[in-house]
């Protein structure tokens, strides 16, 4: 079952079951794909949205939220920001499970030997196939860092 029929059972489920906080965020993750989906639209009409662009919107809302729930704290409005912390908890049970630090570093070791890199100008190499063989499993900011400081 790809992405998208996931998120859509899901919707169907947390109505059945009358859940609206969830039903909520839901109707955002799919309304976050439409419109990624009417962007991508093609001259014959047709789109290509798949899982990969999927987990790129779903990492995006939840970096979103993150972001919301510092601006909630700092404001002192706790009530927002554990009404954030819900809605990142629904989205990432979409996501991949995250991978570990010992992970993502063998992960980079890993992609570092396989390319051949050996300068900080095969950066973008390194870090085009950890997104594509990683999607979705480690935040590419702090993986970038790392990178950065294995290479120089």
């Amino acid at each position: 079952m790809d992405l998208r029929e996931r998120v859509n059972a899901s919707m169907k489920q947390a109505m059945k079951d009358k859940d609206v906080a969830r039903l909520a965020t839901l109707r955002l993750i799919n309304a976050a794909i439409k419109d990624q989906e009417i962007a991508g639209r093609v001259g014959d009409g047709e789109s290509c949205v798949g899982d990969p662009e999927i987990l790129a919107i779903l990492g995006k809302m939840t970096k979103q939220r993150q972001e919301s729930v510092r601006a909630y704290e700092e404001g002192g409005r706790i009530d927002l920001a554990e009404r954030e912390q819900e809605e990142i908890a629904i989205i990432n049970e979409f996501l991949p499970r995250q991978l570990k630090d010992d992970e993502i570093t063998a992960a980079i070791d890993k992609t570092i030997r396989k390319t051949g890199a050996s300068s900080i100008r095969d950066m973008g190499k390194i870090m085009g196939a950890l997104k594509a063989g990683y999607p979705g499993q480690m935040d590419f900011g702090a993986v970038g860092k790392m990178v950065k400081e294995k290479l120089s």
